[in-house]
């Protein structure tokens, strides 16, 4: 049975929503899945998984990674995941020009080390509504799906 690390960073307590229903998703498919506050993880510990999963909210006008972050996104990238299913997905506000950035720097990290991406990544303006949980299962159900789950 695959098993399935998220890490997330919380401000407002809407990435940390996210991440609870994207590992609501994943075990509704039999996955086994833990959650970690990203101060409680280093992205080694995605060596121990098949599924490796990040939800970060972007911070300020300019869009850029939150500070508890930046040392876990750096290491993320000196990582060989190949044969790992990851995910992305994140918060922001979409009155700043630059959305969800932390999305796409996390996305693009993943890509470097290897892994396989395993969906869309998801962007949500705030806290999720119903068309983003549906979006953020979705995310799950694709991942799932590499592994005929």
């Amino acid at each position: 049975m695959p098993e399935a690390l998220i890490v997330f960073a919380s401000l407002t307590g809407n990435t940390e929503q996210m991440a609870d229903i994207v590992a609501e998703a994943l075990e509704s498919h039999g996955i086994n899945v833990e959650v970690y506050d990203c101060m409680q993880a280093d992205a080694q510990d995605f060596l121990d998984y098949d599924i490796c999963i990040v939800g970060s909210y972007t911070y300020g006008v300019d869009g850029v990674l939150p500070d508890e972050m930046i040392d876990f996104h750096e290491e993320l990238g000196e990582l060989d995941l190949t044969d790992k299913v990851f995910g992305v997905f994140g918060s922001g506000d979409d009155f700043y020009e630059v959305f969800c950035a932390a999305v796409d720097f996390f996305e693009q990290q993943f890509l470097k080390t290897g892994a396989t991406l395993g969906g869309p990544s998801v962007k949500v303006n705030l806290d999720a509504e119903e068309e983003d949980i549906v979006r953020l299962e979705a995310l799950a159900d694709s991942i799932a799906a590499h592994f005929n789950l």
